[in-house]
């Protein structure tokens, strides 16, 4: 069997095992097992274990549990209320001045989480409620909170970027650099869209009428509030950035900062600690495991040449340009993330992708942000995107699946823009990183 075959054979049986409904890094690492078992016989089971033990040797991973930790402190103490109360009062005064509002809470707390999830909670029980009680359109508000959760993968502290920094080598702390311009140019084309929209139909995004009475002295309390996830940020990143400290010891910092925060506050609890610390302990057990998976698949794929002989025949034998495999790969994205999580989608693709990406000539620091924005667009795309079926789950019921659907179509366009920006321009990614590191 040839090397194009048995690669074949390798993803399609671990597609069939993702459809049975078998966890992710069960799949993918039975298949890496059955096969190096099949290729090496009793060499085989070489092929995991030194996967587990470049996992465990790979100080970086500590960074993963101090992060999910700083976030769910962040998220739990329900420091999300004073947020959005504070953009409530400074652009509840502007037509549609809460739905941008809502995306620039979507921001704070991506720099508080970095992940998806938590600002789609945020935002359909903070957010939308309050949004549809005052008048703003259910389908254009619906979208606005799935649009702005996404960025919680984009923006640092991303967890899908540390897992892509893992897979595929590369500093944390350049991909992190590399999105922020783009997340912030995505926030911005979100806000820019609902400022027009708003001015062209005033009827879906009516003026706040209460949010001219806070007091200039309620407004400072609040804006002292929003700035809360902001200095945790830069107490974490700028001894990091500056040199001062290392990933893992700024991710300490981060974690502590937050629950210094949230104590100070007066929000933190030894219940809340506790289911802090629970679901931490989950969620970083399911990534390494993931991890370890990944790294076991790619190790067969290295051995077998197929990354080699995939790039012989898209290059040599079908004659295509490395943009076109490059936008073929992004849709292909777009195609998986219709029935797959994020994290899966990575996994699935990084031993064939990210050593293809890297012998085209392309950076992978601009790629991760490339895929990132991607995952994005896959987690909005109708039939079975993640994001639909996360909003469907917490919007109340007058919010049906058909407006869940059309909400997201504007807000994908406005993405697939930024995306191919960003294409077009891959300086916006890799500036920042490039000021900082000097490379």
């Amino acid at each position: 069997m040839s090397q194009e075959h048995i690669a074949i054979f390798m993803f399609s049986s671990m597609m069939l095992m993702l459809f049975t409904g078998q966890r992710v890094f069960g799949a993918i690492g039975a298949i890496a097992a059955i096969a190096a078992l099949a290729l090496w016989g009793t060499g085989g089971p070489d092929i995991p274990f030194s996967a587990a033990m470049k996992l465990m040797k790979w100080y970086p991973l500590l960074t993963l549990p101090m992060f999910i930790f700083m976030g769910y402190v962040l998220s739990e103490s329900r420091l999300a209320d004073d947020l959005y109360r504070m953009f409530h009062v400074w652009f509840g005064n502007v037509r549609g001045g809460l739905a941008m509002g809502t995306i620039g809470l979507m921001v704070l707390i991506s720099a508080m989480n970095g992940l998806s999830v938590a600002g789609m909670a945020i935002g359909a029980t903070i957010a939308l409620p309050e949004l549809l009680r005052r008048g703003y359109d259910k389908i254009m508000v619906t979208g606005v909170i799935q649009a702005g959760s996404s960025l919680g993968i984009l923006v640092p502290p991303s967890v899908v970027l540390v897992l892509y920094a893992m897979i595929a080598r590369q500093p944390v702390g350049q991909l992190w650099l590399a999105g922020v311009v783009p997340g912030l140019m995505m926030a911005a084309l979100f806000i820019l869209y609902i400022w027009i929209r708003c001015r062209l139909n005033p009827a879906l995004g009516p003026v706040a009428e209460d949010a001219g009475d806070v007091t200039r002295a309620e407004k400072i309390r609040l804006l002292g509030a929003g700035a809360l996830p902001l200095i945790i940020f830069a107490v974490m990143m700028v001894p990091f950035v500056r040199g001062w400290t290392s990933l893992v010891e700024s991710s300490a910092i981060g974690a502590l900062a937050a629950l210094a925060a949230s104590v100070l506050k007066r929000r933190m609890t030894w219940a809340l600690l506790h289911r802090c610390v629970k679901q931490t302990l989950a969620i970083s057990c399911m990534f390494m495991w993931i991890i370890l998976a990944a790294l076991g698949f790619g190790a067969v794929f290295d051995g077998l040449g197929a990354v080699r002989a995939i790039e012989s025949l898209f290059t040599e034998q079908l004659g295509l340009s490395p943009w076109v495999i490059l936008i073929l790969m992004q849709l292909s994205f777009i195609v998986m993330g219709t029935f797959l999580d994020d994290t899966a989608m990575l996994v699935i693709v990084a031993p064939l992708y990210v050593p293809l990406v890297g012998s085209l000539g392309f950076d992978l620091i601009w790629y991760g942000v490339l895929y990132t924005i991607t995952t994005q667009i896959a987690y909005m795309t109708p039939p079975f995107g993640y994001n639909l079926f996360l909003m469907r789950a917490m919007a109340p019921p007058e919010i049906r699946l058909r407006d869940i659907y059309a909400s997201i179509v504007p807000f994908v366009g406005v993405m697939v823009i930024a995306l191919a920006i960003i294409m077009a321009f891959p300086q916006i990614a890799l500036w920042l990183p490039q000021l900082v590191y000097g490379n």
